[in-house]
């Protein structure tokens, strides 16, 4: 039951390879601006949902009108090659940060609307999902009927209680995407619906988004046959556009907006990290590394150091989240930023 099952090993590319997999002085694709949002928009249609899901988010956002609301985006995105999708390509990312951010955000006062990849991990079950155990394994059958093994219960019952009360209070709203069509469309929709609430809106912008797509107009309908093109599979793609910028100054002026930028190359991460604050005018940056993810990040603001923020090797070794650490610091900031924006807390 308790026995781990070692993940397989992650291949990683020798130095000649990494050298040639990508050429670093090709320059960084500007921010959109207002035609890129009316061409991407224009050309790219909303999922048939969209609708009726806006409408449910505009009814949260009136319960909430008074209190602070995140948006936490969480997990990867998907690019389909087909219409009728067979093949598709896909981000790295399970949601553990967003979901476990979530979690704290609501620890922390907050109503949460959870944008997550479909089947990603969820707050409060992500405990038992994506597990090396079987969810079956923390059951039992006694006298007949189904219970939580004793060793157990302790645990699952404070996480039950957790999201019952959530459930109650109305506090979290799971809204689920799959491509990266739905994810724009949702968020530049969601952001509009956000406004009323004014700087005590914040977006934690957690999920992994893609940077090329196959416009829709390119996209075959049907299956693309293996024998179509010979020996090779020849793929045309399109740069996402960059909407951050159109989200920090149009679609939600007056928020509060944070991003992740994730690096496996320690020596550029600041760097990236300042490129990107720059580039989008928003408020916060957190920077990781694939490597050390979830012990350390750093948080990077305009007109401030670098501020790290890393689990202590006791905390380490105890399990702690180290979303618990950022989360409050994360409050803290947005404190400010209401005072000074004049919005009631």
């Amino acid at each position: 039951m308790d026995s781990h099952i070692p993940s397989p090993p992650t291949r990683r590319l020798s130095t000649g390879e990494r050298e040639n997999a990508i050429d670093r002085t090709i320059p960084l694709f500007p921010p959109a601006v207002e035609i890129d949002e009316h061409n991407y928009f224009d050309n790219n249609d909303p999922p048939e949902y969209l609708e009726s899901m806006i409408s449910g988010v505009q009814e949260f956002v009136k319960f909430h009108i008074n209190n602070r609301v995140v948006l936490v985006t969480s997990g990867g995105t998907t690019v389909p090659l087909e219409n009728q999708t067979v093949r598709f390509i896909d981000n790295f990312s399970a949601g553990t940060r967003g979901a476990t951010s979530a979690e704290y955000f609501l620890e922390n006062g907050y109503a949460v609307i959870f944008l997550h990849r479909q089947f990603s991990l969820l707050p409060y079950s992500r405990h038992y999902s994506h597990s090396t155990n079987c969810f079956l394994d923390f059951m039992e059958e006694k006298n007949g009927k189904v219970v939580v093994d004793p060793k157990y219960q302790e645990e699952m019952l404070s996480v039950l209680r957790k999201y019952q009360a959530a459930k109650d209070k109305n506090l979290l709203l799971l809204l689920p995407f799959t491509t990266i069509n739905q994810y724009l469309h949702t968020l530049r929709a969601l952001s509009v619906t956000l406004q009323p609430l004014r700087s005590r809106a914040l977006f934690y912008l957690a999920a992994a988004v893609s940077d090329f797509f196959v416009p829709l107009h390119r996209i075959p309908e049907h299956k693309i046959q293996s024998k179509a093109g010979g020996n090779k599979l020849l793929m045309n793609l399109d740069p996402v556009p960059k909407f951050l910028h159109r989200l920090v100054e149009k679609w939600a002026p007056g928020a509060m907006i944070i991003s992740f930028k994730l690096e496996t190359d320690s020596s550029i991460l600041l760097s990236k990290a300042r490129q990107a604050l720059e580039r989008y005018s928003h408020q916060l940056v957190i920077g990781n590394l694939l490597q050390t993810r979830k012990t350390e990040v750093v948080f990077v603001e305009p007109d401030a150091p670098a501020h790290w923020i890393r689990l202590t090797p006791g905390q380490e070794a105890a399990g702690v989240d180290i979303e618990s650490l950022i989360i409050p610091a994360i409050v803290k900031r947005h404190t400010v930023w209401i005072k000074e924006s004049g919005n009631s807390a």
